[in-house]
């Protein structure tokens, strides 16, 4: 059948593009389906990795195990299944590709352990039908995974064993983060960004930190209310704060040594997120150490919490404190007697005491495994390979009767997932509300106050400051009050530690991978499941899903406010899938002195790169960007009304794999986005027909340009016709005045014919008035070339030549052999003729009143 790969499953960041495909001389044989595999088959596999698997392959990932004809029972798919130092992968036999629901990385997989299922026997079939061997895979991201292997072969084995040996990895550095290194997702200092951070929130915007005041503590900048202290610089006060911490102005670094003592693991109260506008803080700490008759107290304590209430704007009044207790009232008593306890109001002035009764990490985690196994039951892609609708023999939902279908809808509610995630988004509005309406201050702590405290401080912050709802502000929060101020992030997400200080490579206890998995209660009759590996899974018992039910309650406030986010729900599960992959750097370790300590920002790739370089390929039209996003809409704080607080499951995240259709058939943003998407294309073609339409416009002005230019010349040499014309006429009626005939030719030559009786030899006489200089009314080189030849002929009588042509023709010759024409010479001999010259000058200059040029 095929395979409904979902928009996650493509876009899962560890995972090459899932549509590459091997040549066929590369393909590996396999069967077709669950039920075309030969079972009794015992063909021994021993084959290198073909070529065509290269392209899948990130940097320095190698292949350590593969088996072939192996099945994805989850939606019936034959395929070859690879263990590599980095995931698990599977490559379908059918269609050549990755399968994104197959294909899972190490550092996500929860547990995994080894199950046979023994199919009965049909009534055409042999008794003893061979049992199926079984592999399952359990997800940190809501999927439950089952490859089915061929009887009687070591392919199961050889995997099984390939995962505890990549999964209890010896050393921290084995982690395929090191082996891949920075590449082009290098880190920068997060101490930068911390304390710019901090310097936003006191609104100095003019100063902004360097690695110069970072090394040598010139950080330390204060407004009127708090300041920024170095007293955790060498981490020395409390191993798992930051570097630097706010306090108020009246406190001094001694008090604050004091006082850290009083406090679980020496987290005493510090400001978190402040208002300089109001005065207003959100401050956060860990369980005071009043012990089990609640009577021990701390001045410094006492008054440290105090300095935090400074008095209202305007009035001599202080402003109220709130302290938030994340745990159960009876779980915060229980801590008495270890030592801890809660606050009693008497000792702290003007305060008051809340609990919200959120549960520890262990009803999370056990919450979120119930959650898993009633989506992959009642999804299309179950684990055990049969859809909800064919479960128990039904084809209606649930199992064909209400009784089932109530049964369902209880398991959900069972799970407890979403009565969670409303306790921490009920109480984080009421703190938001308690800071923004009130003008109070807020201390939030839990017992170690780095979990229940993290993500009440945190979705709190996120409600007041419409900064944190971009996508550069997210990051800041996130590495903030998550990764500075010590979530112990290995500890939660189940991936090695550094055991020790110091910069030597130790070793490390890793949590067990493998574990008894046990069936579900809800799927017995599908067959008989048989665990084998019998190990304690997560032998310390402290992996616990909080980060990713922050991140949860983060997207029901992006459903409730899709106006006020700039990032959107596709962002917020890359976000996770790339924090479990363990493919990045940045939530390794347990706070970010063992960061520092152990190298991380310069040996491993950044994630924050990684996803700002997935935005750059598609600008705009990025999944990344909540493309509903209007900042002016929503510009103060979000204060969500308890109705509105109902979560529901989310199904980009939750649904994805159980159920890949519908996790995508509700995505209105998807739609938008492709319509976005279109848009910017239309826009860009708009772009594009309006500058060469412009182009189109400046080439016709252009020719409108040449063509006045034309039509001026045309016009400026009709002009010159026209007095070339009159010139003509003037000439022919001037040589006919002689008694000559004139003939123009069409080519403009001139013939002049002389007759007289006095001569008898025809000579040719050849001139060009063009060879002349004219006067006013004509220019040299404007006027038409123009010949003409005289014949005259000869006479007798030997004379000079020059008198007789001035005898025979010029009247203006006077008797005594004088001459009347204009400037001189008239006439000049040539080398073999006589060669009269037209002087145009001359012409010019005759007296209108002559007789001969009379008017037309």
């Amino acid at each position: 059948m095929s395979v409904p790969r979902s928009r996650s499953a493509r876009r899962t960041p560890p995972m090459r593009d899932p549509e590459a495909r091997l040549t066929e001389s590369e393909r590996i044989e396999g069967a077709g389906s669950w039920d075309a595999i030969e079972w009794t088959k015992v063909d021994p596999v021993s084959r290198s990795v073909p070529q065509g698997l290269r392209p899948f392959l990130l940097e320095a990932e190698q292949v350590i195990v593969e088996g072939y004809g192996v099945v994805l029972v989850n939606i019936d798919e034959a395929g070859t299944l690879f263990v590599t130092n980095f995931r698990l992968l599977f490559l379908s036999d059918q269609s050549r590709n990755i399968i994104g629901l197959g294909t899972i990385p190490l550092a996500t997989i929860e547990k995994f352990g080894k199950m046979i299922m023994k199919v009965p026997s049909g009534p055409k079939q042999p008794e003893k039908t061979p049992s199926q061997r079984l592999l399952q895979v359990i997800g940190k991201d809501m999927r439950i995974i089952v490859f089915g292997f061929r009887p009687r072969t070591k392919q199961r084995r050889a995997v099984f064993d390939a995962l505890i040996r990549c999964t209890r990895l010896a050393r921290f550095w084995d982690l395929y983060a090191f082996s891949s290194g920075p590449s082009r997702f290098s880190n920068t200092n997060p101490k930068l960004r911390l304390v710019d951070e901090y310097l936003r929130l006191l609104r100095l915007r003019s100063h902004h930190a360097t690695l110069g005041t970072i090394e040598d503590g010139s950080f330390t900048f204060s407004n009127e209310w708090w300041r920024i202290s170095k007293v955790n610089s060498s981490y020395t006060m409390c191993s798992t704060y930051p570097f630097a911490l706010l306090f108020p102005n009246s406190i001094s670094d001694e008090e604050i040594q004091q006082a850290c003592s009083f406090r679980a693991r020496c987290r005493l109260p510090v400001i978190s997120w402040c208002d300089p506008g109001t005065g207003a803080v959100l401050a956060r700490s860990s369980q005071p150490l009043v012990g089990l008759m609640m009577n021990m107290r701390s001045n410094a304590d006492e008054k440290l919490v105090a300095a935090l209430c400074t008095q209202l704007a305007g009035t001599k009044d202080r402003r109220k404190l709130y302290i938030a207790d994340a745990r159960p009232r009876k779980n915060a008593l229980a801590n008495g007697a270890m030592g801890g306890g809660s606050e009693s109001s008497s000792n702290y002035f003007q305060s008051e005491i809340v609990f919200f009764g959120i549960d520890n990490i262990h009803a999370m985690r056990e919450s979120l495994a119930r959650l898993r196994d009633y989506v992959d039951t009642h999804g299309s892609n179950s684990s055990d390979g049969m859809s909800s609708f064919l479960r128990h023999g039904g084809w209606t939902w649930g199992g064909g009767n209400l009784s089932s279908m109530s049964a369902s809808v209880s398991t959900l509610g069972d799970s407890g997932w979403l009565i969670h995630v409303q306790s921490v988004l009920a109480g984080s509005a009421w703190i938001a509300a308690r800071v923004a309406l009130e003008s109070a201050s807020v201390l939030v702590h839990c017992s170690d106050g780095w979990d229940r405290t993290t993500q009440l401080v945190s979705l709190a912050s996120l409600l007041l400051d419409p900064y944190y709802r971009t996508i550069k502000g997210f990051q800041a929060l996130v590495e903030k009050d998550w990764l500075a101020f010590g979530h112990p992030f290995s500890d939660r997400l189940g991936i090695p530690s550094v055991s020790g200080t110091g910069s030597v490579p130790l070793e490390l206890s890793r949590q067990a991978s493998t574990g008894s998995i046990p069936s579900s209660p809800m799927r017995q009759s599908s067959g008989s499941f048989a665990s084998q590996s019998q190990s304690s899974s997560h032998g310390q018992n402290s992996y616990s899903p909080i980060f990713l039910q922050w991140i949860d309650c983060v997207s029901q406030l992006l459903r409730i406010y899709p106006f006020a986010f700039e990032f959107s729900s596709i962002f917020l599960v890359d976000l996770l899938d790339c924090m479990l992959s363990g493919r990045f750097g940045n939530f390794f370790c347990n706070s970010d002195k063992e960061r520092q300590e152990a190298g991380i920002y310069d040996s491993c790739a950044c994630l924050w790169i990684y996803l700002a370089d997935l935005r750059a390929s598609e600008e705009m039209s990025h999944g990344h960007l909540n493309h509903f996003f209007d900042p002016s809409k929503l510009k103060g704080p979000l204060l969500p009304p308890a109705a509105s607080l109902a979560p529901t499951l989310w199904p980009q995240f939750h649904l994805r794999w159980a159920c890949p259709s519908e996790a995508q058939a509700g995505e209105f943003e998807v739609h938008c986005r492709n319509m976005s998407k279109k848009i910017s294309e239309l826009q860009k073609a708009k772009e594009l027909a309006e500058a060469k339409a412009e182009q189109a416009t400046a080439a016709m002005e252009s020719l409108a340009a040449e063509l006045r230019n034309e039509k001026l010349n045309s016009s400026l040499s009709r002009d010159w016709a026209w007095k070339a014309r009159k010139e003509t006429t003037a000439i022919r009626r001037a040589v006919q005045s002689l008694g000559c005939k004139v003939h123009f030719s069409e080519d403009g030559d001139c013939i002049v014919g002389i007759e007289s009786s006095h001569m008898d030899t025809p000579q040719q006489t050849a001139f060009s008035p063009s060879e002349t200089q004219t006067g006013d009314f004509l220019q040299h080189d404007k006027k038409p070339n123009l010949s003409a030849s005289v014949s005259h002929v000869s006479d007798t009588t030997p004379m000079n030549p020059v008198t007789r042509v001035c005898e025979s023709l010029c009247p203006l010759r006077t008797g005594d052999g004088g001459c009347r024409w204009p400037d001189a010479v008239c006439a000049q001999f040539g080398s073999q003729f006589v060669g009269f010259k037209a002087n145009f000058d001359a012409f010019d200059r005759l007296s209108i009143y002559d007789s001969y040029f009379q008017s037309e």
